[in-house]
């Protein structure tokens, strides 16, 4: 027994130094660093002073940073729900497809999926292009809002916060839908046959039976889709900037003018063990609920 803990250590070694390098020590500094001044000039002479809590209560106190984490919020609200709504009825959809038909929407989702979210942001930005974007040129075919050609989605809150929704949900539904597919294909038949029998119809059996039964499966698919939501940046930064003036920043952009615009990193440091730390609370009701449920962490 000794000799196989001896072999698990040697062989996990590599694994742990990887972690220490790139999360466990980038922690400890980035804590580090949200105690003390660090700028532009730090990062040349490598100099800085220790001020404390002052750029947590900077942040704290500051009314933009509550306006961008109320948005990421908001937003955050929103691109769970349409996505887990989207992926449930793609996952259901997918098992009531012929086996053909289920390989070219498996493989569809697959690739959309695994599609480098920059590489689509820049193509979503290309579609939404004023004067020779796809969507504009569609919707001014279709007569729907007249000409909307030269429409400049990124310079309408509304408009770029859809356009992002929508960018970031075409993302997210392929990972939602085979998950929770596979989920719903080791239900037992019987019981949605006993549904049928009982009068119940495709969606009150669906509701009633089929969500209660994969529900740890949609709780752990949920907390990610917050985890990720929260954090998204990618695709704001490239499709809108943030902008129009700063209306879509959320607490990721928003950390990022800050730190690496700005150049107030420490403050950029402290922004950043807050969002840490919120993401932890949000976490630990996941925790919770697995734990009063019984299942396995």
């Amino acid at each position: 027994m000794k000799s196989n803990g001896r072999m698990a250590g040697i062989l996990l070694t590599p694994t742990g130094i990887i972690l220490a390098a790139l999360v466990i020590v980038p922690i400890i500094f980035l804590v580090f660093t949200s105690f003390t001044n660090f700028n532009r000039r730090s990062l040349m002479t490598g100099e800085f002073d220790m001020r404390g809590l002052s750029q947590y209560q900077a942040v704290l106190t500051d009314p933009t940073f509550w306006a961008a984490l109320l948005r990421t919020f908001l937003f955050t609200a929103a691109l769970v729900v349409g996505s887990m709504l989207i992926g449930m009825g793609v996952a259901q959809m997918m098992t009531k497809l012929g086996t053909v038909m289920r390989y070219i929407v498996t493989f569809v989702l697959i690739f959309a999926w695994a599609m480098p979210n920059v590489a689509s942001s820049f193509v979503w930005v290309w579609l939404f292009q004023p004067k020779y974007g796809v969507i504009n040129w569609l919707l001014t075919k279709l007569h729907i809002f007249g000409d909307v050609t030269n429409l400049a989605w990124a310079d309408n809150t509304t408009l770029a916060f859809l356009s992002i929704w929508l960018l970031v949900v075409w993302q997210a539904v392929p990972y939602i839908a085979i998950t929770l597919y596979a989920a719903t294909m080791q239900l037992d038949p019987s019981s949605l046959e006993a549904a049928q029998l009982d009068g119940a119809g495709p969606i009150r059996t669906y509701w009633q039976i089929v969500v209660p039964l994969i529900s740890p499966s949609i709780l752990v698919i949920g907390m990610l889709s917050v985890i990720w939501d929260f954090n998204v940046f990618n695709q704001i930064w490239l499709v809108s900037a943030g902008g129009p003036g700063g209306s879509t920043s959320t607490i990721g952009v928003f950390t990022y003018k800050k730190a690496f615009i700005n150049f107030d990193i420490s403050q950029g440091a402290a922004i950043s063990v807050i969002t840490v730390a919120i993401l932890l609370v949000i976490t630990s009701f996941y925790v919770r609920n697995l734990l009063k449920s019984g299942e396995d962490l």
